[in-house]
């Protein structure tokens, strides 16, 4: 079976590979290289630095449309999307005589878009999973081809969630090849009420005390890779690596959000919310200075039981 394989950050190369053992890839498209640390140097992307080790064909246009006649003229029977980063338009989409089938982490029509694991634990989800499914011209609404289930662990966080999905996603792939391989083509509607994973902006980030726990708790093992969680404190912005659930034996709530309940060596921050929630923080980045335990900084601010955490606005 012939194919083009389309992606771009590390998260797709183990995919790649997969394919590369499974087809003959006539060639790989990835996004155009772009500066990158601190001498912002062009850095290929980790889906061509691997092109190259396999000794792959490689494109990297402005614009996929850009290419639609030359993949059309390669023959493929498949192409395989992970996390390719651009709209594919119809005159692409039709360069394959089967279609483009895309790998996408969630269990569709949930979380259709750019950041579906940041957001499903960002809201609260108990599950997710991985779904191999059709591209058309819409976002993430073409027919399912295949779909994996997991548990979301309670204190897991995105770069931990995406790595097992990661995992899940290439077992899935691998027998959905073997599948269509041997002419087993599915392509079954999206069933029940869709929900969107939009891009991530800082803002969304923000902690807001006056919110419940649990909540924030999501924000943080969400957005732990970008842009992490933060606070807004009159010290200035401080980042919030990691949280704990309060247990039944910690100290309770007064009714004010942002109170200091317990400062504990070794542990960190328990913190009011809202609706007398409560909230360890355990892990923290005061803006441009390493990351150090919560009571490290709390003595560094000489933060006490029945004081407040000073926000922005807010003292002591």
């Amino acid at each position: 079976m012939k194919t083009i394989f389309f992606g771009t950050p590390e998260t797709a190369v183990p995919f790649l590979r997969l394919l590369a053992s499974k087809s003959e890839i006539v060639a790989v498209v990835s996004q155009p290289d772009k500066p990158a640390g601190r001498g912002l140097a062009t850095a290929a992307t980790p889906v061509k630095a691997a092109a190259l080790e396999l000794g792959l064909k490689i494109l990297q246009p402005a614009k996929p449309s850009e290419i639609a006649a030359e993949l059309t003229a390669f023959g493929a029977d498949l192409a395989v999307v992970v996390a390719y980063g651009r709209i594919l338009k119809a005159e692409v989409l039709s360069s394959t005589r089967l279609g483009f089938l895309n790998v996408h982490f969630s269990l569709l029509p949930k979380y259709r878009g750019a950041a579906p694991v940041q957001w499903s634990l960002v809201r609260g989800e108990k599950k997710t999973g991985v779904t191999l499914f059709w591209l058309d011209e819409g976002m993430d609404t073409g027919p399912i081809q295949s779909v994996a289930e997991t548990d979301i662990a309670a204190d897991e966080d995105a770069p931990q969630l995406l790595s097992r999905l990661t995992a899940l996603g290439v077992a899935l792939l691998n027998d959905s090849l073997a599948d269509i391989a041997a002419g087993g083509v599915v392509r079954r509607a999206q069933e029940g009420a869709p929900s969107s994973a939009p891009l991530i902006k800082r803002e969304d980030a923000r902690l807001d005390l006056s919110r419940p726990a649990e909540e924030l708790r999501n924000q943080v093992r969400g957005f732990r890779s970008w842009p992490r969680a933060w606070l807004e404190l009159a010290s200035g912005k401080v980042l919030v690596l990691k949280t704990g659930a309060a247990g039944p034996s910690d100290p309770r709530g007064t009714g004010a959000p942002g109170s200091v309940l317990a400062v504990e060596r070794g542990r960190g921050i328990l913190v009011e919310c809202s609706s007398r929630s409560r909230l360890w923080l355990l892990e923290v980045q005061p803006e441009g200075k390493k990351s150090l335990s919560a009571a490290e900084f709390a003595n560094g601010l000489r933060l006490a039981v029945g004081g407040f955490l000073p926000l922005s606005g807010k003292t002591i």
